[in-house]
């Protein structure tokens, strides 16, 4: 008997490896980046947030608008079966590997090259990737991305059919099965997601919109604001940079812009994106955007002629991302970005050879506008928004207000009309307040509603006196209802176990083909549960079914909930369960 032992450097070439031992003996390992290892460029020296960052196969993905965050669970599911093997064929799929595989091989030491790949091979769009991306409502050939409910099957699904992309995806699925991989290959990895996330598209750092005179968009650029974008981040040393900018990196797998000839994006520094070094490796100019862009909003007359209008738009609001060890949301906003307005942000704005923010800022000549919504605003009812109209100035003011609501997507696609009014006449006092309904009808925007149940809400004002215009948008979202999860029974290893899923139907019409599909890592065995009712839920009744599982493995779990209807489609619940031995 021969006991032979392999201690690797820690800058060895992640991937399969082969021992050879004379003729007859051969055995098969695979090596991966070691963050527990203080000589890996991937280390990181707390337990805790390897935990988070490494181990843990569950998470929660932040979608809804930066007023209210919606936290989605997701399964990564790194660990289950097939999963590690899906990865490395990811990596020998990449055309780097397929044109020069050595070449490739020596570059997968470092997790710069590695992160670059990933960015690459999730999307489809240059190669044999992961995912086909998706940004309308026609589906076929594949489903909605909101029908995911985690990456263990989309990798399996990508593996087992010769590499063909799976369809489809949209931005914070392709974040989930990027953080999948890089937990999966030892890279710590986090979801982030930014609210108000601008897309430049020509590179000058300035998103500029166009109203018509009813205050509703006008698409004459690529330039958007998407209402929230997701990426990942990556821990790992920066030597090919001067010291300082070790940590998390930026690393974006939705197809957007090209790098390089290549839709990738990152990895970047966080701190390169604070301090404004856009000529630090990858793509810092296009990520300071999405964070730091300004905002100019012109009204385009019917005779052609445009006008700059006071809007108080701002991107970058409220990123976000999964607190350590527990479901509660980390505002991470201050890793991105100096407080707006301090000489940190002024000195950040120079060094990124970009207008200062507060000279673009036009004083308020004394009207303010803004939106507002009625608490009892949900899915399934009327209810009103307002927009709340102030003269601060010292003479009588009449205005025209154009108050309007379009539904749209969380990467700002508009869709159809949900309620418009345009008042000729509104007179305001000095010092006066005036607030203006809008009526929302649910019989009016539930054919509307896209997937994301966003409603874009825009009143414009213009002052007869002045000629100025002034602009204020907000995205609502309208909250789907809340997925029920209870435990019957005692939770072990290795036992059968009942979950008990109810939902109450909040809508004032019958749901029909209803269906609940559960999944969780080590609780489901990889695989995807599924219960179907047979009886139409009435308004104000509960959906409920019994779903029985067998956890694999002790220790805390998040089962991963899903519901579809013919009114209410992909309601997404979880349910942390502690297992025992």
């Amino acid at each position: 008997m021969v006991s032979l032992s392999i201690c690797s450097p820690p800058d060895a070439p992640i991937g399969r490896w082969r021992l050879t031992l004379g003729q007859g003996g051969r055995v098969d390992f695979v090596l991966l980046y070691n963050p527990w290892c203080t000589g890996d460029v991937v280390y990181m020296d707390s337990e805790e947030k390897l935990r988070e960052y490494i181990l843990a196969q569950d998470g929660i993905i932040y979608r809804g608008g930066w007023k209210y965050p919606i936290p989605t669970p997701w399964n990564y599911g790194q660990f289950e079966d097939g999963i590690l093997n899906a990865c490395l064929r990811i990596l020998d799929m990449n055309p780097k590997c397929l044109r020069n595989p050595g070449k490739d091989a020596s570059g997968r030491r470092n997790p710069i090259y590695v992160s670059r790949v990933l960015s690459a091979m999730v999307n489809c769009n240059d190669d044999k990737g992961v995912l086909l991306g998706r940004w309308t409502d026609d589906y076929d050939g594949g489903v909605s991305p909101l029908s995911w409910k985690g990456s263990v099957e989309i990798l399996r699904n990508w593996d087992t059919n010769a590499c063909q992309p799976v369809r489809f995806g949209q931005c914070w699925v392709f974040a989930a099965v990027a953080c999948s991989v890089s937990r999966a290959l030892g890279i710590p990895c986090r979801l982030v997601t930014n609210y108000n996330s601008a897309h430049d598209t020509n590179s000058n750092l300035v998103i500029e919109r166009y109203v018509d005179e009813n205050g509703q968009l006008v698409q004459t650029s690529r330039d958007m604001i998407w209402n929230y974008h997701c990426w990942v981040e990556n821990w790992m040393t920066r030597p090919d940079l001067k010291p300082g900018f070790d940590g998390w990196q930026v690393m974006d797998p939705t197809p957007q812009e090209k790098s390089e000839g290549v839709y990738c994006c990152g990895p970047i520094p966080l701190k390169a994106i604070k301090e404004g070094e856009l000529t630090y490796k990858y793509d810092a100019p296009f990520v300071f955007a999405e964070v730091n862009a300004d905002v100019h909003t012109f009204m385009k007359r019917k005779d052609g002629t445009t006008k700059k209008i006071i809007s108080s738009v701002h991107v970058g609001l409220k990123i976000s991302t999964k607190s350590v060890g527990s479901d509660r949301r980390e505002d991470i906003t201050h890793l991105y970005k100096y407080p707006e307005g301090s000489d940190e942000e002024r000195e950040a704005f120079t060094k990124a050879n970009h207008q200062n923010k507060l000279l673009q800022q036009q004083d308020n000549a004394g009207l303010l506008i803004v939106i507002k919504v009625s608490a009892e605003m949900r899915k399934g009812c009327d209810f009103d928004v307002f927009a709340v109209i102030t003269n601060n100035t010292p003479n009588e003011k009449k205005c025209r207000l154009v108050f309007g609501s379009r539904a749209v997507s969380y990467n700002g696609i508009l869709g159809e009309n949900c309620g418009f009014k345009d008042l000729l006449n509104v007179q305001l006092a000095p010092g006066e307040e005036k607030r203006v309904a809008l009526r929302m009808n649910y019989s009016k925007y539930a054919e509307n509603l896209t997937e994301d149940n966003l409603i874009r809400l825009a009143a414009l004002l213009l002052d007869y006196g002045t000629q100025e215009a002034y602009l204020a948008v907000r995205n609502v979202v309208l909250v789907n209802p809340e997925i029920k999860v209870r435990i019957l029974g005692e939770p072990k290893e290795n036992r059968k176990l009942a979950a008990e899923i109810t939902l109450q139907n909040p809508l004032p019409v019958p749901l029909q083909n209803c269906c609940f599909t559960v999944e969780g890592s080590n609780l489901t065995g990889g695989q995807i549960v599924t219960e179907r009712l047979n009886s139409t839920v009435e308004p104000g009744q509960d959906a409920k079914v019994k779903i029985y599982f067998t956890p694999t493995h002790s220790g805390l779990r998040k089962l991963v909930v899903d519901f579809d209807s013919n009114k209410l489609c992909h309601v997404k619940g979880y349910r942390n369960v502690i297992i025992g031995k």
